[in-house]
């Protein structure tokens, strides 16, 4: 069992940044993949990050690419998203996942441990 809890969302002005934290649990955060999704209400929810086991692959959408950054630390135990020029359509419940038998990273169905989410509001 891998248990994750998220940190760090809050109100933002346009054109700001947040960083989002997600901090595991047990001995085996290195061998999870592991990524961001976000769900804004109404919506389905949407791929955001994710990072390879070793850290060394990142991939994002093209909505996030160049403004978004995913990074791990497998001795913290810890995953974390940067967002830099944030704009309103990313308001949306944030939530950390970790994958650990598959290598697709972009389905939430390949995903076996959630977070409870974070909000981030991103006002005009």
């Amino acid at each position: 069992q891998v248990q994750l809890v998220e940190s760090g969302g809050g109100l933002v002005q346009a054109g700001g940044s947040l960083r989002l934290s997600c901090v595991a649990s047990g001995r085996t955060f290195s061998t999870h993949l592991m990524g961001w999704f976000r769900q804004a209400p109404g919506k389905e929810r949407e791929f955001v990050a994710a990072i390879s086991r070793s850290g060394s692959i990142t991939y994002y959408p093209d909505s996030v690419k160049g403004r978004f950054t995913i990074f791990r630390d497998n001795v913290k135990n810890t995953v974390w998203l940067q967002m830099n020029s944030l704009k309103t359509e990313d308001t949306a419940v944030y939530s950390c996942a970790a994958n650990r038998y598959s290598n697709d990273f972009d389905s939430p169905s390949a995903y076996n441990y959630w977070g409870q989410g974070t909000q981030v509001t991103v006002s005009s």
